[in-house]
Formats: structure tokens, sequence, C-alpha cells
């Protein structure tokens, strides 16, 4: 995943950062989440329930009464555009609600906790302090992390297998019928390199849709190039595999150095500054969305989620390891959106979620990582309410779905609150891979607005949740003994 020079960077901006926070310590959070998962609005809740501070009864920090508050802090590093968490919020809350647009760069921000230590020495030592850094970045991005270890030939023979799947067979046509037309050993041409790229991406993009949300579609940044937009080392894509000599100038030697260029200066510094030194990682996986699009897309995602957790650093950590390098040694898995269901059905979905991480899970433990699982809704956009149909009392969710929302022969304005029964959720938590199961086309998750904003005693903005003081509790709750 990283080279020599890599590794002494980031040794040594651990210790750079341990004398820093030698008073105050700190802990590096990362949420990570495929696009569409809700990472934006995961941190915007956190940081205000954090900040509000009155809304999280498994929170036992707080629950102690131990929190005497928390607040926004500078950013450690000045170059690092800030997290807009006001403008979400605002986003959230305004008259005109919406839910906060999708990340296009990267962005930090740093919430300060001070808090009574429950030991005695802490009784002596009066209140202390945590800083918690939160990364924010494009969904997108993650699915580069992978490419660090598979040469050219090894991620286009996995970008051809996976064309050749039944769910994107047809999607790829055009770009399969592009390559195949190009003679890899023949000189170099850019525009014919340009026409190949741009088919790739668009194949890409398509699978990405509602219809299909698929996963695994590396290079993140054809998808969401953020400051690399219409830039030279996006204009690559997969070849099939060539035996043989490949002069330098020819198709696919070119290919193959913009591929690695593509590594070295893009993924490569975006895993080493931000990924390779974690402490607490919270993984959120929109696994209804997986689900609405079928068993394919269920199991890429699942796919995906592997890969990409197969490149963090996971274990336990000692006082003399950490002064150099962190590890991640606890992470939460975290179904969002579960707003979406009625709470009967959140343990099923549970289930399902560990289902789909079970391998990831797995290999974090072996390492010495705690693992946990949830159902959460960074903001609760929908109410429970109960139904008779047919004779029979249907458990429903109660909101407004987005302008453009389609059930059936009915499309939603953006004004008209219902009441959804989305369809019960399977009881054999292995049988979203198949696509004969009885649950396949009769469950519907639509999106709905963010509920209507509410205040506090103080007449501040409170964000309605489910779940976010165990989320919280689990990533940070041991910190702030």
């Amino acid at each position: 995943m990283s080279n020599w020079a890599d590794e002494t960077r980031i040794a040594l901006d651990n210790l750079v950062d341990n004398v820093q926070n030698i008073f105050t310590p700190n802990l590096r959070l990362g949420v990570t989440g495929l696009s569409r998962s809700g990472k934006t609005v995961f941190i915007t809740s956190l940081i205000q329930q954090l900040i509000e501070g009155n809304n999280l009864p498994l929170f036992k920090p707080l629950a102690q009464g131990r929190i005497i508050g928390a607040k926004l802090a500078p950013l450690p590093n000045p170059t690092m555009p800030r997290f807009a968490f006001e403008d979400h919020l605002s986003a959230l809350t305004g008259k005109d609600r919406h839910w906060p647009t999708s990340t296009r760069q990267i962005s930090e921000l740093r919430l300060t906790i001070k808090y009574q230590s429950a030991s005695w020495v802490g009784s002596i030592t009066g209140p202390q302090e945590l800083n918690i850094d939160i990364v924010d970045y494009p969904g997108e991005w993650l699915l580069d992390l992978p490419l660090l270890d598979k040469s050219f030939e090894q991620w286009s023979t996995d970008a051809f297998e996976r064309a050749s799947e039944p769910a994107r067979r047809d999607m790829a046509k055009t770009w399969k019928q592009l390559s195949n037309a190009i003679k890899p050993v023949a000189e170099f041409d850019e525009a014919e390199a340009q026409k190949l790229s741009t088919a790739f991406k668009a194949y890409l993009t398509e699978c990405r849709e509602d219809a299909h949300a698929l996963s695994a579609l590396p290079p993140g940044r054809f998808l969401m190039p953020g400051d690399l937009e219409g830039s030279p080392a996006l204009s690559f894509a997969p070849l099939p595999p060539q035996s043989g000599t490949k002069p330098n100038n020819s198709f696919y030697a070119t290919m193959e150095k913009r591929y690695e260029a593509y590594k070295d200066l893009v993924v490569r510094p975006f895993f080493r500054d931000h990924f390779a030194r974690l402490d607490r990682q919270i993984v959120l996986v929109d696994t209804l969305s997986a689900l609405n699009a079928g068993p394919a897309a269920v199991k890429d995602l699942q796919s995906a989620i592997s890969e990409i957790l197969s490149c963090f650093r996971t274990g336990q950590n000692n006082i003399l390891s950490s002064l150099f390098f962190s590890n991640i040694d606890k992470i939460l898995f975290a179904s969002t959106k579960a707003d979406h269901l009625h709470h009967t059905s959140h343990n099923q979905l549970e289930l399902i979620l560990n289902h789909l991480v079970a391998n990831a899970a797995r290999d974090a433990q072996y390492k010495g990582a705690a693992t946990s699982s949830i159902a959460l809704s960074s903001v609760r956009a929908t109410r429970e309410g109960e139904v008779e149909h047919e004779g029979e009392n249907l458990q429903t969710i109660i909101g407004t779905p987005q302008k453009g929302e389609v059930l059936g022969d009915k499309t939603y304005n953006g004004k008209t609150e219902i009441a959804l029964f989305p369809g019960e959720l399977p009881q054999k938590p292995e049988s979203v891979f198949d696509p004969n199961a009885e649950h396949i086309g009769q469950l519907k998750f639509l999106r709905f607005l963010p509920p209507a904003p509410q205040t506090t005693e103080t007449g501040h903005f409170k964000l309605p949740h489910i779940r976010m003081d165990r989320a919280i509790e689990f990533l940070i709750g041991d910190k702030l003994q």
C-alpha cells in the first residue's frame, strides 16, 4: 500500500502530532462510506449532537454528567479546506430544507470535547480535553485504494471480468467494442485514448445509477474528479492482457504509465495523508439502495466493502508503536437510512449488514480490532405509524418523499406527506444474493426530505436521529473515561 518514503513521512507526521498533542489527546476518526452512504450528513449530525449534548441517552459520559461541553476548534492543517458544517446544518434545517450536496473535495473539521474524567486522578487534575479530527471526502475516491496493490494488468483483468457479469454486460458494450478495436502494441494515439477513456467513464457512470446501484467502480476519480476535472491524469482505460514486448510508445505501454502515474500522484497521497493515520473508523453502508436494485448490487457492494477495508491498517496499538504508527483499533459498521424502515425491521437490517461485512469484520478482528454493527439514521426523516390494509395492520413510516420520487404510477412533488409500507426484509440474510428470492421486487425505499426543523430550549437546532448515541459511545466513549 505504501513505499518506504511514504512510511517515513507517516512516521514523522505521527511523531509530530504526538508531540503537539501531548497535553490534549487527539483522535482521528475515519468516516468511511461509498457514494450516497451519508457521510456528510453523519458528520454534520455527529458534530451537532455533541455540541448540543441533550439527545444522546446512551452516550455514557454525557449520561453520567461528565461532559462539560464541545466546540469547533481551528484546523490543525491551515491548508486543508474546512468542512462546511454551518452550511450543511442550514441545508437540513432551513426553510427550503434539503440534504447537503454530494462532497466534491476533501475537507476537515476539529471538534474539542471538554469533560471530567471518571478516574480518581481526573478528580484531582480537573477537566480534560479531547480533540476529534474528522475528514470528509467523495465516497467514490475510496474505490481507488485497492488499486495501490494492483498492476495495470491485474486491474484490467478485473475490469473486463466484471464487465462480463450479467448486470454489467449491456452497459459495457460500447466501451468493450472500442477497446477491442484498439491495437495495443500500435503507436499511441491521444484522440483514441480520449475516446476510449470517455466510453469507460460513461460505463462506470451508468453502473452507478439508482436502477443498478453497483459499487465496485474504480477508478473513483472517473466518477468524481474533483480538481482533476479534464486532467490528462484521468485519460486512461483498462486493456485486454497482452503478452510479449510492448514498445514504450505503444498504446498499451502509455496506458500502463498513466495508470501508474495516477496511483503515484493521486491515490498514494490520498491514502498516506488521510487513511494511514486513523485511530477509529465508522463504515457507512447504504444497504437499502443495494436491496432496492437487487442481488447483483448487493453482491457488488459486499465486494467493494471487502476490498476497501483490506487497505486499512487495523489492530491494537501500544505506547511505543503509536508514537510512529497508528492502527484502527475499533470499527463500527453502520447501515444508514434506518428511518426508511419501521423499527421492527431494524434487527433484520443489522443481520443483513453483518452478512455483507462478515469477511471484513473477521479480518479486522483477527488483527486485533474490535468491531460492532448497527442500523442507524444520522438525521431521522420519518416517524412511525400503522395502517390497515385488507384486514391486516401494516407497520408504516410517515414522511415527505423528495420531489421526483416514484412509486408505482405516482410521482411525488416534494410537498405531500405519505404513509409507506416499504415491504418486509428477507428473514434469511443470505437470500439477499439470490435472484430468485421471494423479496425480489417487493421492496421499495423512497428518498424522503429532511424532517421539519426542531429547536431545543435554548433555541438551537435539534436533529432527530436513530442510534447516534450508540454509535458515538462505541467510537469515542472509552476515550472520555
